[in-house]
């Protein structure tokens, strides 16, 4: 499945885990199938692989990724097809492709991994997790929908974050709608936004069964919802839960939206280093 992991240069796959500082990400490069996936490797330790939302770059996790790095975890985290150095076919896919090339920066040296999906990411998480149950020994899905409905005008306003013809003054205000809680600066995320990326991630989505990768396969789930979220409203983690029982943790979190890594960083980040203390190894 994997072939090859190497740094801009030549550096081989089984140093993975090794060498990147929490301070700095180091680029590797790897290959899934035609495509080139740019990943983004940061400490040592056990490894937690991170998928971000839609049409957004790896860059959204820098502070969580920091964090438990500080902690004494590893973090690697994919670009998406499009974004930064990663480069292949962007139409025809499905979300198994999407898995696919998220896992190829974690290979097999890196042992057993938990993977964090953000929004869209969460979907790609699920999936490898179902695809590959014996590479997975848990999963965190940040801001989790899918099935109940979103708010009035939060779907127009998704679509309206990667509509290039917008003034700016609209479109961090479709920015604000669909992914800040009331009372949150969207600034931090009036750039990174690719629609070309968006839209080869939404057919991916659209071309995969939901029954393929809805149960995110067998290993433990976080699930943490924000509480003023519009687009993955908070039934979407009850449901979850009252669907897989102990299997599923819910943390919900006030004063967060769609967005919620810039939103929530420090309760984020204590949700998840505590699930991970308890998660067997």
């Amino acid at each position: 499945m994997f072939e090859g992991l190497a740094t801009m240069g030549t550096i081989a796959a089984a140093c993975v885990l090794g060498i990147a500082s929490a301070a700095r990400a180091e680029s590797r490069m790897a290959q899934s199938g035609a495509a080139t996936i740019e990943c983004l490797v940061a400490g040592s330790g056990p490894a937690v692989l991170m998928i971000p939302s839609l049409g957004r770059p790896a860059r959204d996790f820098d502070d969580l990724s920091s964090r438990l790095v500080a902690a004494g975890y590893a973090t690697i985290r994919p670009q998406p097809r499009g974004v930064g150095a990663s480069r292949g076919p962007m139409d025809g896919l499905t979300l198994r492709d999407m898995a696919a090339d998220a896992l190829a920066c974690a290979p097999a040296a890196a042992g057993p991994i938990v993977v964090v999906g953000h929004a869209y990411g969460q979907r790609v998480a699920r999936m490898l997790a179902a695809a590959h149950p014996e590479r997975v020994r848990g999963v965190v899905m940040l801001a989790a929908g899918g099935k109940a409905p979103m708010k009035p005008g939060a779907q127009e306003a998704l679509l309206a974050v990667f509509d290039t013809s917008l003034s700016p003054e609209m479109h961090i205000e479709a920015v604000r709608t669909a992914f800040f809680a009331p009372g949150n600066d969207p600034a931090v995320w009036r750039d990174g936004w690719r629609g070309d990326v968006a839209k080869m991630q939404t057919a991916a989505t659209r071309a995969t069964k939901l029954e393929d990768w809805w149960g995110g396969g067998a290993a433990p789930i976080l699930v943490v919802q924000g509480l003023q979220d519009a687009v993955a409203v908070p039934e979407n983690g009850r449901m979850l839960q009252e669907k897989f029982g102990p299997r599923v943790t819910l943390r919900e979190i006030d004063g967060a939206g769609h967005a919620m890594l810039p939103e929530q960083p420090q309760k984020i980040a204590d949700f998840i280093l505590a699930w991970l203390a308890d998660l067997p190894k």
